[in-house]
C-alpha cells in the first residue's frame, strides 16, 4: 500500500497485492518463455524503455541493448531451462521490488556439458499505464556446477514419439497451443 512501510512480516494481503503478485509472477515466467524459446520481441516487451539489466560483467545496459546482445551469448548452448522457484515481493503503490530464487539449465552445443547455475533476480518493478514491467533487473549467482550431460541410455528422443523441445519457434508449444502461436511473430 502507498504510504505504508514495506514489510516482509507475514502480511494481511490485499486483493490488489494478490493480484500484483500474480502479475509479476506471470512477469517473471514469461521472461523465462521468451529466453528460452528465444523469442526476442516478447522479451523486449517485458521491460520499460528506461529499464536496465545487470548480468554481471558479461551485460548491464538496456532492453534493446540486452536484446541484441543475448541472441550471441545463447548461441553456445544447444538448450537452455530457466525456472522461477520462490517469488517474494514488496509492494509500493505503482513500484515493487521482488528477489525470485532461479535456477537456469545450460546444455552445451555439443550436447556433453550441462551447466548449472543457480540464483536470484533482484527486480525492481514499475506498473505503468496499470502493466507491470521489469525497471531494474539483476542477477546474482549463488553457486554453479558443470556436469557431464546424460548420454544415451534414458534420454528420451524424437524416435521414442516424444515431441522434441527447440530454442526457437519451431517449438511444440507454437504447434500444439494456439494461443501460444498467435502470439509469436515469425
Amino acid at each position: 500500500m502507498a504510504g505504508s512501510p514495506a514489510s516482509m512480516t507475514p502480511p494481511a494481503a490485499t486483493l490488489q497485492e494478490m493480484l500484483d503478485s500474480f502479475s509479476l509472477q506471470q512477469l517473471a515466467c514469461t521472461y523465462c518463455h521468451a529466453v528460452d524459446r528465444r523469442d526476442y520481441r516478447l522479451l523486449r516487451s517485458l521491460y520499460h524503455d528506461d529499464a536496465i539489466d545487470d548480468h554481471g560483467p558479461v551485460f548491464c545496459g538496456g532492453p534493446d541493448a540486452y536484446v541484441a546482445w543475448l541472441p550471441s551469448m545463447l548461441a553456445r548452448w544447444s538448450a537452455t531451462t530457466h525456472l522461477i522457484h520462490n517469488s517474494l515481493f514488496l509492494f509500493d503503490g505503482d513500484r515493487a521490488d521482488g528477489q525470485l530464487s532461479a535456477t537456469a539449465y545450460h546444455r552445451t552445443l555439443d550436447g556433453r556439458q550441462e551447466i548449472i547455475a543457480h540464483g536470484r533476480y533482484l527486480d525492481r518493478y514499475e506498473r505503468r499505464g496499470g502493466v507491470w514491467r521489469f525497471f531494474r533487473r539483476s542477477l546474482v549467482l549463488d553457486w554453479a556446477e558443470a556436469r557431464g550431460a546424460p548420454q544415451g541410455g534414458d534420454a528420451a528422443t524424437a524416435e521414442d514419439g516424444i515431441a522434441l523441445g527447440r530454442a526457437s519457434a519451431e517449438d511444440p508449444v507454437y504447434q500444439r497451443l494456439p494461443l501460444f502461436a498467435a502470439q509469436r511473430t515469425p
